[in-house]
């Protein structure tokens, strides 16, 4: 049997002609700045092939309902397995989306009650909050309604006559603003406050007799309705995706979203609700953590329930042992951080027998605290040990330390990238001169002078999901990394209750950057809309003739530069546009130039040769065009993605790529206060050297910036450190440290303090050394 799986060849994206033997059976881990290739090879080309290869064993019937995947360009790829492909994609998932829902464990759970719970509701179905038989009448099965906010809608003390109706489309002079003010039955100069009952209740829901309604140029009689009826009839009750986003946004303004008054948010009908097993309904299972939920499910005994519950008990297993025994089912999704949501795909894996399978990973340890980077680890040689082959593209050093076979990519990113630097144990890989090799070898203390704050931002008395009434303050003028493990409460304290305190912040998150067939940096950095007007200028002729999504764009491939052939169940196929040779744009827009460039010839150079391209019309009659894409660029240039050509596709970019390009839309003002999710995701050690970098610049310039982050090199570089724990969920969501990376060094209790000393060589509090400050957290 082949032992090795062999790719010859490789030219996807950046690869140079790469040639791997892989070991079966083995975890071997792909490493490398970001951009080197990594993905390229795992992703783009052994993992496509092996779904290709895959799916043309089924019939064509079948294959016209996959995915379709072309053919990867290598000379070829031998002795593949299956792959199964867990991503970075975060999980999302619509509002009935639960954590119960995604493993199915909810489901095992309906089967349970439907069997054995007093009274029973009937079948499974019964117990389900997204089928019409079990959910909630009042909610729909969301557990949460949205309804008006009369409280800013309409103003007591004020009359109709002067503007007691706030939201703008009834306010006096309108339309419908005149059905209110022109009634018969109501007092236009009465403070709304003081109606009676019934007049109160005539404005809001009373229908009654004709009014006149004048215009500039009608004057109609309009039936009376009240606000509350009008208002659910124009915006509650139809499809708010018919309306435009200026009356979305209006609209929201005035809408309150609560628990279900119904349900209390558990999402079901009292039929359902009803049913117990050893006095617990469904709902009460769904809101018990994991790790309570675990001895209540064993403890049933039922002939029939018992192997039911047994089966919900080991998926619940699964979950407790990697570490999220904190969550509960009733979760939803789309709360969940990127960290948790990559181990509950894993979990969905845990359970299966197949063997003999290829596990890609992408990046799996992204949103892990160090501390739970083991429980990864574990996993991950699981899954080796059932006889599978896994393969995981990581930057973390604790990751690649268990691997059994290393690649790593490089030496640089981009053109500089796409070859094969090592290969090797990780042992070997550390003495290697490579990157990575350089990276693992180094050690670093803490920061030895850190800044003085210039004030401080409070957050007070937050007890926001399981923030036990925390209070502490943020120094501004400074750079504070909040810490703690994965379910702690970092990103509540931080996304959600110091946001919503200070909106003021610019805040930059984990979600993807949108990205389209048509996305390239020019595009996505607002860079292409100064291109055009300098090229109109200097030619004399439209903007739009250069576009590739307008005037300007090839005929033969509408200005995507290429053909994609859709062959029905055959494999597709993209070719370049013989018309314009991939250009994207017409032969007579390519003949007009600007110092000997064409609109294509700019898209083809690098962020750098952009600058120098820009640079050298600074002095010119367009000098005020050039001076706005430099000034775009530069942004680039600071989150070091300078190798990046203008008109390459996003969809080409890696995870990290794509993190930075991001952050380059944001960093651009002085005096503000930056908010940034685990912005090292996807950022090799040595990129994480350039953001440091960049955090510190945004500092030095006046700045404060808050990051919540898990890398240790982050960490020991900050100012200030707010670390949050003991542990995660009900364990969690206190502040149990706040002060400099140096007096970390010295707390207990504290996970990240026991990782940093590790990082930084064993170092340990020492009798003379600083206590950890007092900190307010309850």
């Amino acid at each position: 049997m082949p032992q090795h799986i062999v790719v010859t060849g490789a030219r996807e994206n950046n690869l140079q002609d790469v040639t791997v033997r892989i070991p079966k059976g083995r975890l071997t881990v792909f490493t490398g700045v970001s951009g080197s290739g990594k993905s390229s090879v795992v992703f783009d080309t052994i993992a496509v092939e092996s779904q290709r290869q895959l799916n043309e064993t089924f019939t064509w019937f079948i294959r016209n309902r996959l995915p379709k995947y072309e053919r990867p360009h290598a000379d070829a790829l031998e002795d593949l397995t299956p792959a199964i492909v867990v991503d970075q994609r975060p999980i999302g998932g619509h509002s009935r989306s639960t954590v119960g829902t995604m493993t199915d464990i909810h489901s095992v759970l309906r089967v349970l009650y439907s069997r054995c719970s007093t009274p029973s509701a009937g079948p499974a179905t019964a117990y389900s909050f997204n089928d019409p038989s079990g959910m909630c009448e009042h909610c729909d099965g969301l557990g949460r309604t949205v309804r008006p906010d009369y409280d800013r809608i309409i103003d007591p003390t004020k009359s109709l006559a002067d503007g007691a109706i706030a939201f703008p489309p009834f306010r006096p002079g309108t339309f419908h603003g005149q059905t209110y003010v022109n009634s018969p039955d109501l007092d236009p100069h009465k403070p709304v406050g003081a109606f009676t009952e019934s007049e109160r209740a005539f404005l809001m829901r009373g229908r009654g007799a004709k009014v006149r309604v004048t215009g500039s140029t009608f004057e109609v009689e309009n039936d009376y309705e009240g606000v509350a009826d009008r208002f659910d009839r124009l915006y509650l009750k139809r499809d708010l995706a018919a309306l435009s986003q200026k009356t979305r946004d209006l609209v929201e303004q005035y809408l309150a979203e609560g628990e279900c008054p119904s349900c209390h948010g558990a999402r079901l009908n009292t039929a359902a609700l009803a049913g117990r097993i050893a006095g617990l309904s469904i709902a009460d299972c769904s809101r018990m953590e994991v790790t309570d939920l675990i001895p209540a499910l064993s403890a049933v005994d039922d002939p029939v329930g018992g192997p039911i519950a047994a089966a919900a008990v080991t998926a619940l297993e699964r979950i407790r042992a990697i570490g999220l025994g904190y969550l509960s089912l009733d979760r939803p999704t789309q709360s969940l951080s990127g960290g948790e949501g990559q181990r509950l795909k894993m979990v969905r894996h845990l359970g299966s027998s197949l063997t003999g399978m290829t596990y890609i990973f992408d990046e799996p340890s992204i949103g892990l605290h160090p501390r739970d980077v083991g429980r990864l680890n574990d996993l991950l040689l699981r899954l080796r040990d059932k006889g599978n082959t896994v393969l995981v593209v990581e930057h973390d050093a604790d990751v690649i330390a268990v691997a059994d076979h290393v690649v790593d990519m490089g030496p640089g990113a981009g053109a500089d990238g796409g070859r094969i630097v090592f290969e090797g144990t990780p042992q070997e890989l550390r003495r290697a001169d490579t990157p990575t090799g350089r990276c693992l070898r180094r050690r670093g203390g803490t920061k030895d002078v850190c800044r003085t704050p210039t004030g401080g931002l409070w957050v007070k008395n937050v007890s926001l999901h399981n923030l036990k009434d925390v209070s502490v303050e943020f120094p501004t003028g400074v750079l504070t990394a909040v810490t703690g493990v994965a379910g702690s409460g970092k990103s509540t304290l931080v996304s959600e209750a110091f946001t919503e305190a200070h909106p003021q912040a610019v805040v930059v998150d984990q979600s993807t950057i949108g990205i389209s067939a048509r996305s390239t940096p020019a595009t996505y950095l607002g860079i292409m809309d100064s291109m055009r007007k300098l090229f109109a200028r200097v030619t004399g002729t439209s903007p739009g003739l250069f576009s590739f999504n307008s005037g300007g764009a090839c005929g033969g491939c509408k200005g995507r530069g290429i053909i994609h052939s859709d062959l029905a169940f055959m494999d597709p196929v993209t070719t370049t546009c013989p018309d314009c040779a991939g250009r994207r744009f017409k032969d007579e827009v390519l003949e007009l130039r600007v110092e000997g460039h064409s609109i294509a010839d700019v898209l083809d150079l690098t962020a750098d040769q952009a600058l120098a391209f820009f640079g050298a019309l600074e002095d010119s009659t367009v000098g005020s065009l050039a001076s706005a894409p430099r000034r775009q660029l530069s942004a680039l240039r600071d989150v070091g993605l300078t190798y990046l050509t203008l008109g390459q596709p996003l969809s080409t970019l890696s995870g990290g790529e794509r993190q930075r390009i991001k952050l380059a839309t944001r960093l651009h003002r002085t005096g503000a206060v930056y908010v940034l999710d685990e912005p090292t995701t996807g950022l090799h050690m040595a990129d994480v050297d350039g953001l440091v970098a960049l955090l510190d610049r945004l500092v030095d310039d006046g700045n404060t910036v808050i990051v919540v982050e898990h890398n240790l090199d982050v960490i020991r570089r900050a100012d200030r450190v707010v670390d949050l724990g003991p542990e995660g969920g009900k364990h969690g969501g206190e502040v149990i440290f706040t002060g400099t990376p140096a007096e970390l060094l010295g707390a207990e209790g504290s996970f990240t303090a026991q990782h940093l000393r590790e990082l930084v060589g064993g170092a340990t509090a020492s009798s003379g050394s600083p206590r950890p400050r007092s900190v307010v957290s309850r």
